[in-house]
């Protein structure tokens, strides 16, 4: 898979931009605040249908419009897969409807031309972000881990938005009714519906998380061991909120650094279990006025040679463990889907020393596209310069060698 359009309207500091992209790695370059990352930021767009930058979609549209009835921004990705070419259109659209002061809001997705619900795009089009404050996937909070399981799952396993959206609707009224419990007392037999749907859904997801994991471990182990020259084995360690598997016989728990093989239950098994475990926590549920387990309360860790890196680790090992990960996950994707993701990259370079950096080039001479940002192609050696396209980005324009 590789894009090979991109046109943008009224998007971040784009007012229009319209770029055509061969099927190589290009090199973005250019000072901070030109509109590079933007670039970067809109193509993910089209994978996962969030910012990486922006906490609400109203950011997305240019700052600069004049106020008008109705404004629009707009992203556009034409990409090629192996069997046919293919267009993808993000439209953002705020109307204001007599009052300036509450405008209306709404996203628009179109697919060939013809308008889908969101959950029927995830996976159209793939591609692997690595960012600085990424960092965060280690070093950050539990849902900052969950955010990227879901993200990854999204791409490549269809029905996993779906099942994720159904469950945070049920957990959502599963917490409202805990909490009118909590209040007024009642009949826990209500809970019973709603149990009945978390744990449809949430299995669904737990089972898609236990493979993912176990398969990104599998593809990252080998390029953790390569980047640290052998001296660490990295581990993908599952810390659900809810245990699937039975307690072994005399053993109340497990050491941190058991290893847990949860790949042979199936979905069915985990539900099931889910079923009752939610309602074994009845009292207590109801005592705190939410759900205390399911996969909104999932948690999984990097673990270093036995230590957790994300509490003991230093910021080269984390830098290391996360490099290795979004390998793994080109590597994964492709397996998945039968085509290469985009791999997007944004002032990585400044991040890594020399023997990483010719690691990370090793690695872009394998895929099928990439788009990167620096702004010092300095840190490049000569022969990548020379090799592959490098376009420069000064004050919302794209220049191209």
């Amino acid at each position: 898979m590789h894009l090979t359009r991109l046109a943008l309207t009224n998007f971040r500091i784009f007012s229009r931009l319209d770029l055509h992209f061969p099927r190589k790695v290009i090199l973005l370059a250019g000072s901070n605040a030109q509109g590079k990352t933007t670039i970067l930021e809109a193509v993910a767009y089209l994978a996962n249908f969030s910012s990486f930058y922006a906490a609400s979609d109203r950011q997305l549209l240019n700052f600069n419009l004049q106020p008008e009835p109705v404004l629009v921004g707009r992203i556009v990705g034409e990409y090629q897969t192996r069997l046919k070419t293919h267009s993808l259109e993000v439209r953002f659209i705020q109307e204001y409807n007599g009052n300036p002061n509450a405008p209306r809001f709404r996203k628009e997705v179109l697919l060939d031309g013809v308008k889908k619900r969101l959950g029927e795009v995830y996976g159209q089009f793939n591609a692997v972000s690595f960012l600085p404050q990424m960092a965060r996937i280690i070093e950050g909070s539990p849902s900052d881990r969950r955010q990227y399981l879901d993200e990854a799952l999204s791409q490549v396993q269809q029905g996993y938005a779906r099942h994720s959206a159904d469950y945070v609707k049920a957990l959502n009224q599963r917490n409202a009714l805990l909490k009118t419990l909590g209040e007024r007392g009642g009949d826990t037999r209500q809970l019973e519906a709603w149990d009945e749907m978390l744990a449809r859904h949430g299995a669904e997801l737990m089972y898609a998380r236990i493979h993912l994991l176990k398969e990104l471990e599998e593809q990252a182990g080998p390029i953790h061991q390569q980047l640290t020259r052998g001296t660490e084995i990295l581990r993908l360690q599952y810390k659900p909120s809810y245990e699937p598997l039975p307690a072994p016989k005399a053993q109340l728990s497990l050491p941190v650094q058991t290893a847990l093989d949860r790949s042979q239950l199936s979905a069915e098994e985990i539900e099931a279990g889910l079923r009752k475990a939610l309602h074994a926590a009845y009292r207590e549920d109801i005592s705190r006025g939410m759900t205390t387990l399911g996969p909104h309360r999932d948690e999984f860790r990097f673990i270093g040679s036995g230590i957790d890196l994300g509490d003991y680790g230093s910021r080269g090992q984390g830098r290391t463990a996360l490099l290795s990960l979004k390998f793994a996950e080109v590597q994964w994707m492709r397996t998945k889907t039968g085509e290469w993701p985009v791999l997007l990259l944004d002032e990585i370079m400044a991040e890594l020393d020399p023997e990483r950096r010719a690691d990370l080039l090793a690695v872009l001479g394998q895929v099928e596209q990439a788009l990167l940002t620096s702004t010092d192609p300095d840190m490049f050696p000569a022969e990548f310069t020379h090799n592959h396209e490098v376009w420069h980005v000064r004050d919302g324009l794209v220049y191209q060698n």
